[in-house]
């Protein structure tokens, strides 16, 4: 038989708030986190909006040594780590550290270090390169941070798989510890990459909003007729994950169960996603028969729905494929439309979402959704939060290289 999990603490550093209960507040409230860029001058742009995070204040969690010696999205993940382990009410105890672990995630990882210290030797200030510019490349150095801060000498992993890494890594979590590796993993994902490279290599790309810049709000717009593009964003969101046994042992609090975990590949395009949606709609088969169940349990899917015409109408079309007429039936949101796409962070912060949804019978609607795509004609949960007490929930998410992640999240009953 094989082992339940179950998630245990969740931390979370968004463009709508510091901490999971206010960004679930707001995103509940259909509130958006995506403005005009701050970071840096981005007029010479045609997308000038994204996701940043402003509230956040490093010095909060952070000692002033280790502000200087790593990367933004490292202070993210370190931030999100210890609301997680708060959450949790977990401490690593004398003899368990080879029974946690950590896997954590990105997709781009220490880019703005990176342009700082570039930026430096091209104005001839070579000597004033941080010896710390390696150990932040090696973006596995945030999963180090993280076993070092908790004492967790357990199985330990760094994925950069992009927009499913963070789902990849809790699914990988998920299966350690039903296969007897681990007792607590922690699992999460990361990504600061709101910076002139990046937006300037996406804008050439073709990839992101670039006909809202007048209002930022309406800029990500998921399943919408009138969507021309994501919207990058950066952040955190980190899971203790648990076997269910351990947890009930301490009186741990818990949130939702992870019963089942699907990844494949499109093996087709480096950015764009196979169009008939065969290779999603087998990773989201995958983690249903996972988790033991038919099809028809699922009530609610947290899309991975980026905003960009292909990934919307292949995702929809993959659901379609799999459920049936009963797609239609089943509630469908985009976290995204109100958070941007936060990389390698994206998917662990919609599976905290995703957790919340069942635990508190509440979906968070897809904002801007006010032409939908003849092609996208499911319900996506328009404009407002609707309250529906559920079992089951699927949350994808889809990456670039083709790579894909399913989870499914059970509601928690003794």
């Amino acid at each position: 038989m094989k082992r339940r999990v179950v998630i245990t603490g969740m931390g979370a550093v968004t463009p709508l708030a510091v901490g999971v209960e206010e960004s679930w507040k707001k995103l509940c409230a259909g509130e958006s986190g995506i403005k005009n860029v701050t970071q840096f001058d981005a007029s010479s742009l045609k997308c000038q909006v994204a996701g940043e995070v402003r509230d956040f204040v490093a010095e909060d969690f952070l000692k002033p040594k280790k502000l200087r010696r790593t990367d933004r999205f490292v202070h993210f993940m370190l931030a999100a780590t210890k609301m997680a382990l708060d959450d949790s009410q977990f401490s690593v105890k004398s003899g368990e550290e080879y029974r946690v672990g950590v896997i954590g995630a990105t997709a781009i990882g220490s880019c703005k270090t990176f342009e700082a210290n570039h930026e430096r030797i091209i104005n001839g200030l070579m000597k004033n390169v941080t010896p710390y510019l390696i150990i932040n490349l090696s973006a596995n150095t945030a999963g180090g941070e993280i076993a070092l801060m908790c004492g967790a000498r357990g199985p330990h992993h760094f994925l950069q798989e992009a927009c499913s890494a963070g789902t990849n890594a809790i699914g990988l979590g998920f299966k350690t510890i039903q296969h007897e590796e681990a007792e607590v993993m922690i699992v999460g994902g990361s990504d600061a990459g709101i910076s002139p490279t990046l937006m300037a290599s996406l804008d050439n790309l073709g990839a992101i909003a670039t006909s809202w810049n007048d209002a930022p709000h309406k800029a990500s717009r998921p399943f919408d007729k009138k969507r021309n593009g994501f919207v990058t964003s950066e952040g955190s969101g980190v899971l203790v994950l648990e076997e269910l046994d351990h947890a009930k042992a301490r009186g741990a609090h818990i949130y939702a169960e992870i019963v089942g975990y699907g990844s494949t590949c499109d093996a087709y395009h480096a950015v764009a996603p196979l169009p008939s949606g065969e290779s999603a709609m087998k990773c989201m088969e995958l983690s249903i028969e996972g988790a033991g169940i038919r099809p028809e349990k699922i009530e609610y899917i947290n899309a991975h729905g980026t905003s960009t015409v292909a990934n919307d109408e292949t995702e929809t079309r993959a659901i379609k494929e799999l459920f049936g007429p009963r797609a239609q039936e089943i509630m469908i949101s985009a976290n995204k439309s109100m958070i941007g796409h936060m990389w390698g962070a994206a998917g662990a912060v919609e599976d905290i979402f995703t957790a919340k949804t069942l635990q508190e019978g509440i979906i968070p609607p897809t904002i801007n959704l006010d032409e939908p795509d003849p092609k996208c004609d499911l319900d996506y949960v328009p404009h407002r939060a609707r309250h529906s007490d559920m079992t089951f929930a699927l949350s994808n998410s889809f990456g670039f290289g083709g790579i894909n992640a399913s989870l499914v999240f059970k509601k928690y009953e003794e």
